[in-house]
């Protein structure tokens, strides 16, 4: 290879008339190929705390299984991959008459290489990266793959397409809520929902003056730093996600539903005024993983988060005292809770026997309002 010589790669193509902004194009590629051209865009944060990727962690079974099959006899391999491809692909039509048909039009593709190899590939495996994975180790190097391939430039396009790829054969749920707010837009009414809840998730645990700041495990979330994070992402965005779509959640007048704007920095200071007197109430039960503490897990942060639709509602948080005003609400709740020992005795449970399930998230729930309320009642 000479130095400093532009490598291209061409294959024979069809240019799929869909959009003029994004162009998609039909291909094939050799097996060995595939790692020329395409890489893996894992998920995980930078040092900053920026989220980079979009891919889950390879299942190595589910690699195995397709490996096992192309290294087989007789192999009929139609399910390919589908890569975004960076905007300096050139595409040249075929000349001649019967080049197109109005749906397609044929011609060569080409793609341009790096001339060294640790330079980054040129494009992004959006859907397939186990096939991928398989088809790097596979023994017939020269086994044609199809592709499809479509141009998007930017980051969040091809997050957004990704989601969109993977709405049949559904993605771990807290992958998509991490991925979410990194979309332009969300890719359906049903997935829009979760867009906020997961925003507001990721200043959870990232805002310094949050008491879940590095706890919430997200999809980036590295094997070493999960052994300090205890709380599911899964479960908060579920709870932000009820407060505000219920009118009688307290978080639902920070929206603006004919202009579609949100108060995210009152949402913010409730939320962290909010939790941070529940972790200064209970110190022996925050900060501790599930199973010696059910504050940490699902079933406590649903519950804990259908009592802030209630404690907040009595507390200004733009008072001078609004973290002295909630820990004193939070604290007519404090006798009955049973959080690392003992029995839940109006449920009947030992602790550890509450679940994340919802018939004990809405017993739970409803124990503790019923022990706010008269709580409150008395003191009149």
């Amino acid at each position: 290879m000479n130095e400093g010589v532009p490598r291209t790669l061409e294959r024979r193509a069809l240019r799929i008339h869909q959009s003029e902004a994004m162009p998609v194009y039909l291909f094939a590629l050799a097996a060995e190929e595939v790692d020329m051209v395409a890489d893996v865009a894992r998920i995980s944060r930078d040092d900053a705390g920026k989220l980079i990727g979009y891919q889950r962690p390879e299942r190595r079974s589910h690699v195995k299984q397709i490996l096992d099959y192309l290294d087989s006899e007789d192999v009929v391999f139609p399910n390919g991959l589908i890569l975004a491809l960076p905007e300096n692909v050139r595409f040249k039509s075929s000349r001649g008459p019967g080049t197109t048909d109005g749906l397609a039009t044929s011609g060569v593709l080409e793609i341009p290489l790096p001339l060294h190899d640790d330079e980054p590939r040129p494009a992004w495996i959006v859907d397939g990266q186990q096939r991928s994975l398989a088809l790097s180790q596979a023994k017939n190097r020269r086994f044609p793959v199809p592709i499809a391939g479509f141009v998007a430039p930017t980051l969040a396009l091809q997050r957004e397409q990704f989601l969109r790829v993977n709405t049949v054969s559904p993605l771990p749920s807290n992958l998509v809520t991490e991925l979410l707010p990194e979309v332009f837009t969300a890719p359906s009414p049903r997935l829009s929902a979760r867009r906020l809840p997961s925003a507001l998730v990721d200043m959870l645990n990232q805002d310094p003056g949050s008491p879940f700041v590095g706890m919430i495990k997200r999809a980036s979330t590295d094997v070493a730093t999960k052994k300090q994070s205890f709380v599911t992402d899964t479960s908060l965005v579920e709870a932000l996600k009820e407060s505000l779509e219920s009118p009688s959640g307290v978080l639902f007048p920070y929206r603006n539903i004919a202009t579609g704007s949100t108060d995210t920095e009152g949402i913010r200071k409730l939320l962290v005024i909010y939790w941070n007197a529940v972790r200064e109430l209970f110190p022996d039960a925050w900060g501790k993983p599930s199973t010696k503490s059910r504050l940490m897990g699902g079933v406590g942060i649903r519950a804990m988060s259908r009592l802030m639709d209630r404690v907040m509602a009595q507390v200004d948080i733009d008072s001078s005292d609004a973290g002295e005003a909630t820990a004193r609400e939070l604290r007519r709740i404090e006798p009955v809770c049973r959080w690392t020992h003992g029995t839940w005795e109006e449920l009947g449970l030992p602790w550890n026997e509450l679940q994340n399930t919802p018939r004990h998230i809405s017993a739970l729930s409803n124990f503790l309002a019923r022990a706010y309320v008269d709580s409150r009642a008395s003191d009149r």
